[in-house]
């Protein structure tokens, strides 16, 4: 097999083969040629953008975006027991919390600084920010690292309804006695139509680490063991009845 090479009358590479059979003669076939495509004109460009946005507008649409998820953000302040506990008294605390809608239930994140490093707190969903702070959920935990900042995210009902009820006329029901000292459960429940608990309060974990803070070393009733230290954070920003968690309404929102 012989094989030549050349260009065609417009210049454009190709290689032959040359093929003699058993008479001599000859045959040239062709067996690579680069495929060239004319460069889209200005016109051609056009043309196709054109029909891209008809086909867009009569057979299908861009993605939509997405609804925004209804939320909320709004800061935590030092708390009344923090500041009638002295000057020094977990002075320089802040908080920072947003709510945002998920549907079903609500994500509500927590960041705090300035406080004691490496240190347990308190959270809670209560119905006053200040003592004696009527109904109160417990939440959970949150831990500052070795700076004093600390975060947590927490899932529930945190909106316009978020309540608790014990459902009238009674009688109470007995509830279990898990901890007596220093504070002793009770052992039936109040009776009470749904009361709306709007506003949040963060304690101290203990009493020492009340005092690590600068704080009185008073023991209150607010964590898992009964035996905590003093509230630090509060919604006291905001009126009795208008705590932040009010301001969520994911149904209002469309959520």
């Amino acid at each position: 097999m012989n094989t030549a090479q050349g260009t065609d009358p417009k210049g454009r590479f190709h290689m032959n083969d040359k093929t003699t059979n058993k008479r001599g003669e000859v045959s040239t076939s062709m067996s690579c040629r680069p495929q060239y495509s004319p460069i889209p004109s200005r016109r051609d460009w056009a043309v196709t953008g054109l029909a891209t946005l008809v086909a867009l507008c009569l057979g299908g649409s861009a993605p939509a975006l997405a609804d925004p998820k209804p939320k909320i953000k709004f800061d935590m302040v030092r708390s009344a027991a923090a500041i009638n506990g002295g000057a020094n008294c977990a002075a320089e605390v802040t908080g920072r919390v947003k709510v945002t809608s998920l549907g079903p239930v609500e994500e509500m994140d927590v960041d705090v600084s300035g406080l004691p490093p490496n240190t347990e707190f308190d959270f809670f969903v209560i119905q006053v920010p200040n003592a004696p702070f009527g109904l109160a959920w417990y939440q959970g935990d949150i831990e500052t690292d070795d700076e004093g900042e600390g975060h947590q995210t927490f899932r529930g009902r945190f909106n316009i309804e978020t309540f608790i009820v014990a459902q009238p006329p009674g009688p109470p029901q007995p509830a279990p006695v898990i901890h007596n000292s220093p504070f002793r459960d009770a052992d039936t429940n109040p009776i009470t139509e749904p009361v709306h608990t709007f506003h949040l309060g963060l304690w101290f974990g203990s009493p020492q680490a009340a005092m690590a803070a600068g704080c009185p070393a008073t023991v209150t009733r607010f964590n898992g063991d009964h035996n905590a230290g003093i509230q630090v954070l509060s919604t006291r920003n905001f009126p009795n009845l208008e705590g932040p968690l009010r301001q969520l309404n994911p149904t209002a929102a469309g959520g």
